[in-house]
């Protein structure tokens, strides 16, 4: 089915035509005997790389009722022991860098350089999370009784559901997999329908690592459309938090059917992130921030720069720049160490691009360099584009996931600042300046009202060490660094009392006088 060059990274992985859709660990592959076929294509060429039988009810209730029971046990494991599971985990990743990062090229279509830095980034994060099996830390705090001590815990949460999206097919997985195994929590992962195989890989290796470690059901797969896979979990009690990613519409479903239940969500959604560029901004930085902000991954990252909010005395300079780097942009297939942009994920993303410029064109905008497929390199290649804009119109306000970016100019500080703000969205925003007030002011509580932003580098590749999130109809949600394991624990207060007394708070007096 696939060509000698992608047969040989399937091979690699464990990867074979025809691969089960489930598995709960070590090696427990479960076939569902019902269950429909998913075919992984390649975007670059549309050969087909390999199918995926995917879940039926049964085969996710076994799955589930797995981790369910394996959580009995692992929550009592301590958790320094648990890291030392992600350690391997970690270990085990190292060790097949190379192929699994060529596999999310091959399948998913970003650039190898990406495919090796999303799966470095499951490496990061794996090593953050051994060194935080050490540091689930809670508070003590002071009573107002004498002799009672006060504190919290930090307790595991239980079986915690990952629903990943298709442009970081791996890496978002880990943020979760890692933090909620060192806080006593099994994962039960369903990956996008897009990219099955690079899930399917990732699953072997884990396996590989429990059964060094005589674990089962500690990460677990489900592959299934979201109208039945994705559903099930949102509705499934067993599952105290969802971790979902993907866009506002369907994440506003997520939330409101796993809340109606009493659960949790982390929601990391759309993303509409804009660059200021301040008249004293450093072009040369600015230039090669934005380059890789709106082309990386073809425009396909959540943290994706698509509005570029620029002053106009320095916007027709930064304008000619950023046209001239488009012009030199290398698109083609993206496991050629010279290429800068592969293909879209779906022709479906391809009409998306087309539709929003065409909304463009209709409001106002001027198309300055791209904005045409590349159809002799491949159905779902073409070329990133810049579009001047007269105002921040609708189209401007809403995420388009492809290579587009939107020219705004500004006269005052403020106007800027209102023109960033001036969207649904809230994850990601960054200013180039060499003003330290205009960067403290970007900064500040009336600043950026995105969870991440930036001065002097770009809106995309963020680091692990920093929670990752946004606002607005970004979801809010929290994920990888900081202190965001707290989402996958639960917390309790405890009051111990060691008198022989047994005063009240705030100093209430209960019973009959004397």
């Amino acid at each position: 089915m696939s060509t000698p060059r992608s047969a040989a990274v399937l091979e690699k992985l464990q990867l074979s035509e025809l691969n089960p859709g489930a598995c709960l660990g070590a090696g427990r592959w479960l076939e569902d005997p019902h269950g429909a076929l998913l075919t992984s294509s390649n975007p670059t060429t549309g050969e087909p790389l390999a199918k995926v039988v995917q879940a039926g009810p049964e085969t996710y209730e076994q799955v589930v009722s797995a981790a369910v029971e394996a959580f009995q046990s692992w929550r009592r494991v301590p958790a320094p022991k648990r890291g030392e599971v992600v350690r391997d985990l970690g270990n085990a990743l190292r060790e097949l860098k190379e192929p699994l990062g060529d596999l999310v090229a091959l399948e998913m279509g970003k650039i190898r350089a990406e495919g090796h830095g999303e799966v470095q980034e499951m490496i990061d994060i794996c090593d953050f999370a051994v060194g935080l099996s050490r540091q689930l830390y809670g508070l003590t705090m002071g009573s107002e009784r004498a002799a009672h001590r006060m504190m919290e815990q930090w307790h595991p949460l239980g079986v915690v559901g990952v629903i990943t999206a298709f442009n970081f097919p791996v890496a978002v997985w880990a943020w979760n997999a890692a933090l909620a195994a060192v806080c006593g929590d099994p994962v039960l992962w369903k990956p996008a329908g897009p990219t099955p195989l690079c899930a399917v890989a990732v699953q072997h290796v884990a396996n590989r690592v429990m059964a060094d470690h005589g674990l089962l059901a500690i990460f677990n797969l489900v592959i299934g459309p979201g109208r039945s896979v994705g559903e099930r979990m949102l509705t499934d009690r067993r599952l105290p938090l969802v971790s979902f990613t993907g866009s506002t519409a369907v994440g506003e479903h997520v939330a409101a059917t796993v809340a109606r239940r009493f659960g949790r969500s982390i929601l990391e959604l759309g993303g509409n992130n804009a660059i200021v560029v301040t008249e004293n901004a450093n072009l040369d930085l600015a230039t090669r921030a934005i380059l890789f902000g709106a082309v990386g991954t073809a425009g396909q990252r959540c943290t994706s720069t698509r509005r570029l909010i620029v002053h106009q005395s320095v916007a027709g300079e930064l304008t000619e720049r950023l046209v001239r780097s488009y012009r030199q942009v290398r698109i083609g297939d993206p496991l050629d160490a010279a290429t800068l942009m592969g293909p879209l994920v779906t022709q479906e993303a391809v009409d998306d691009m087309f539709t929003a410029l065409d909304q463009a064109r209709a409001q106002g905008g001027e198309v300055l360099c791209g904005g045409r497929r590349r159809a002799d390199l491949g159905a779902q290649f073409v070329e990133p584009t810049i579009v001047r804009m007269p105002a921040q119109t609708e189209i401007v306000k809403t995420e388009t996931f492809a290579p587009i970016l939107y020219i705004l100019t500004y006269t005052d500080f403020p106007q800027a600042l209102h023109l960033h703000n001036d969207v649904p969205q809230g994850l990601s925003s960054a200013i180039f300046t060499e003003s330290m007030r205009q960067a403290e002011e970007f900064l500040s509580a009336g600043g950026s009202d995105c969870g991440i932003a930036n001065v002097n580098i770009g809106t995309s590749g963020a680091e692990i060490g920093g929670a990752f999130g946004g606002e607005k109809e970004t979801g809010g949600g929290r994920e990888s660094g900081s202190d965001s394991w707290k989402a996958y624990m639960r917390r309790q207060t405890n009051t111990v009392n060691w008198s022989m007394e047994l005063p009240l708070a705030q100093g209430i007096t209960f019973g009959a006088p004397a």
